[in-house]
């Protein structure tokens, strides 16, 4: 006790009262007589048979209080492990008038330091998962072994058809009718007659309203039902092939499903489990929405256009299924949505249209009429 109570300078005190101190170095128990002195700077407390200790106005705050609402429990930044019990009003009122930072929580030692940890922290992740998990995922999609890459995407492939179904039992079901199929297979092969892609195609059509197309790692492309009811020529839907299959072909989606799944990776070890339900739509939604980066869909675009005209068809026919959705849709849904992002929408109508003036011969139908209808009807 004596470590806490010093000489008290000479001047009476303007008011007093008693109360409890604890000095936190003990369980004993001391009867205090308090009072301000005459500057009013300080909480003097006095205590039988020893000296007395005083304590700064502004190095006083409050502990919370577990023992009820008729108690006040005050500590003093110069001792904080000390306890002050005060119960008389008085006093309280007192304290309260010459003690600014009562009811502030005390000052962090260290603050500045810990503020620049945290900061520091927060710029590591940032730097990891927009900068360092892109480049290293760019290149690993370069060196995933064919063999990887497809089972990669077969992978995904079912999470995605699960997560659609939406009752964690079944899978969304594909689409094969056999005349449906026979004319989407007539059309990959006239599509893909003059290219040699480094991994062969897997097509599926799901049983699903939504507007959209996407591709997967190892070479699967995916329609939705909702696109090939939509689309108002075959030439639109393949269009729309040929540009998922340039994503393909600069193994687009593997990069996205590497830089997804090491951000997952790492907001994991931040946040604890990052596993389960929730990777799997997250890990969907980004697959199927595809924000690639604007390079990467005007590459898409460019590889369209020369594969459309190397098929005798329009590349116009890609601008041609973009307005009419926007028409029809707005900017903001279906696959509207997802060719908008990068570049401006109008400006990818633009180009496709212009990329007419390639080809060397005229158009030439992609599909019969009868064809057309299977391929519309796959899913019936």
């Amino acid at each position: 006790m004596s470590r806490y109570l010093r000489a008290r300078p000479g001047g009476a005190m303007a008011c007093s009262s008693y109360a409890e101190l604890y000095d936190g170095e003990s369980a004993d128990r001391y009867r205090v007589l308090l009072g301000e002195d005459e500057g009013s700077e300080h909480l003097t407390l006095e205590v039988p048979e020893f000296e007395a200790e005083r304590w700064p106005f502004d190095s006083l705050r409050t502990v919370p209080d577990v023992f009820g609402e008729d108690l006040v429990i005050i500590t003093s930044t110069v001792e904080p492990q000390a306890r002050l019990m005060i119960r008389d009003e008085d006093t309280l009122r007192m304290i309260e008038r010459n003690s600014p930072y009562l009811y502030k929580s005390p000052p962090v030692p260290g603050k500045g330091k810990i503020a620049f940890w945290a900061l520091a922290a927060v710029a590591s992740v940032f730097l990891i998962i927009y900068v360092l998990v892109p480049r290293l995922s760019d290149q690993l999609a370069l060196y995933l072994p064919a063999k990887g890459e497809k089972a990669l995407g077969d992978t995904t492939l079912e999470q995605i058809r699960s997560a659609f179904e939406g009752n964690g039992f079944d899978y969304l079901r594909l689409c094969e009718s056999p005349a449906g199929t026979r004319a989407l297979e007539r059309m990959e092969a006239r599509l893909l007659r003059n290219t040699d892609l480094d991994v062969p195609l897997t097509v599926s059509v799901l049983d699903h309203p939504m507007i959209n197309a996407f591709a997967l790692p190892g070479g699967h492309i995916v329609f939705f039902r909702g696109l090939l009811e939509e689309a108002q020529a075959p030439e639109e839907v393949a269009a729309v092939f040929a540009h998922e299959i340039g994503h393909v072909a600069a193994h687009d989606p593997t990069r996205i499903a590497l830089r997804t799944a090491g951000s997952a990776g790492v907001l994991g070890l931040l946040l604890g489990d990052f596993a389960g339900g929730a990777v799997v739509l997250f890990f969907a939604e980004r697959l199927i929405q595809a924000d690639y980066t604007q390079e990467a869909e005007a590459a898409a675009d460019a590889y369209a256009h020369a594969m459309l005209a190397a098929s005798d068809i329009r590349p116009g026919a890609l601008g041609d299924m973009f307005e009419h959705l926007r028409e029809e849709h707005g900017d903001t849904e279906g696959i509207v949505a997802h060719f908008m992002s990068h570049p401006a929408l109008g400006d990818r109508i633009a180009a496709a249209r212009a990329a007419d003036s390639a080809l060397s011969r005229p158009p030439r139908l992609i599909l019969s009429e009868t064809e057309w209808q299977a391929l519309q009807s796959i899913c019936e």
